[in-house]
């Protein structure tokens, strides 16, 4: 078994203003590959953090390691390894898209040649190809992202942070940004960091999410760990629409049935013929299995899960109290 790669490691980070405290003694590690959401509301300490870990903003206590470096004490070379991308990039207008880049790409130490072979490579990754001689005026909100990609792209990075990176921009414009965010990072290794209050676009392409709130990292985790940890339910629950003939007590005659099988923690009725099971493992076939041959007639068999949509209610719209 082989050990994951740290890339992004953050222990006991904080940052205070005064009486402010803008990120909270937030943990947080992203593995080698990984696309890591971190996902709060407006003024949660997101981006403090990212700027914090580029080496822009010192931190007031804790540890800061981005592929091996303390951005406070190596900020050169951190700033080698990471493309950043933050929610405005500012690019010369009167200038096409592949001039801007070219720019990025001899400032990066390529000479003409090679720049402009990099360019022109690193355009058609971010989705420009027919339009890296387009002056930036004529760009949309979407395709000046797009360029921003390139820009971050140009220097081959290690890592990738986003923040905020598809405020504005149309729904067509995200869901090409955000495919093209994961092909990059699936084919290339590049590990990302992704900041947003937007939680379906975190859900549509993150491995796993960091919650913070109040600059405290609340909770982390793909979408499994995330409903453990926030709902305090059994890792896995199934709902089954089950009718047993002639069976007044169908919860007490199923506890019976399942009392010896292993995984299965708890039998709770909803409604009707609804049956909610708590298991330690994923068990439909078993359920379905051991229902049929003990005469219950089974008519649905799903396993629930929560969404980030009822994980951004319950914390971020429902109140800080919500799963205490």
């Amino acid at each position: 078994m082989t050990v994951e790669e740290k890339i992004i490691e953050l222990k006991n980070l904080t940052k205070s203003y005064d009486q402010f405290t803008a990120v909270d003694h937030l943990n947080l590690s992203v593995s080698k590959g990984e696309i890591f959401g971190l996902l709060g509301p407006n003024g949660a300490g997101k981006s403090t953090t990212i700027l914090m870990m580029l080496g822009l903003s010192e931190p007031t206590s804790g540890s800061i390691s981005i592929c091996g470096y303390d951005p406070r004490r190596n900020p050169i070379e951190v700033k080698r390894k990471v493309g950043y991308l933050p929610e405005n990039v500012g690019f010369y207008n009167d200038r096409t898209g592949l001039e801007n880049i070219l720019l990025t790409a001899q400032l990066n130490g390529y000479s003409y040649g090679e720049a402009v072979e990099k360019s022109i490579e690193t355009l058609q990754k971010a989705g420009l190809t027919d339009d890296i001689d387009q002056k930036i005026k004529t760009y949309s909100r979407g395709m000046r992202q797009r360029l921003g990609l390139a820009d971050v792209l140009i220097k081959d990075p290690e890592v990738i942070i986003l923040d905020e990176p598809t405020l504005g921009v149309d729904p067509n414009g995200v869901q090409e940004f955000l495919d093209s965010i994961v092909e990059l990072s699936r084919k290339n290794g590049i590990t990302v960091l992704l900041s947003s209050h937007d939680l379906h676009e975190v859900q549509k392409v993150c491995d796993r999410v960091g919650l913070i709130v109040g600059g405290k990292l609340i909770a982390q985790g793909n979408l499994n760990e995330l409903s453990q940890q926030l709902f305090h339910t059994a890792a896995y629950q199934i709902i089954a629409e089950i009718i047993w003939p002639g069976d007044n007590d169908p919860v007490e005659r199923m506890k019976a049935i399942f009392k010896d099988i292993r995984g299965v923690i708890n039998i709770e009725k909803e409604k009707n013929n609804t049956y909610l099971f708590d298991c330690e493992t994923e068990m439909s076939s078993d359920i379905a299995r051991l229902v049929v041959t003990s005469g219950g007639n089974l008519v649905s068999l799903t396993q629930k899960k929560y969404g980030l949509d009822e994980i951004y209610y319950r914390y971020f719209e429902g109140g800080l109290n919500h799963g205490k």
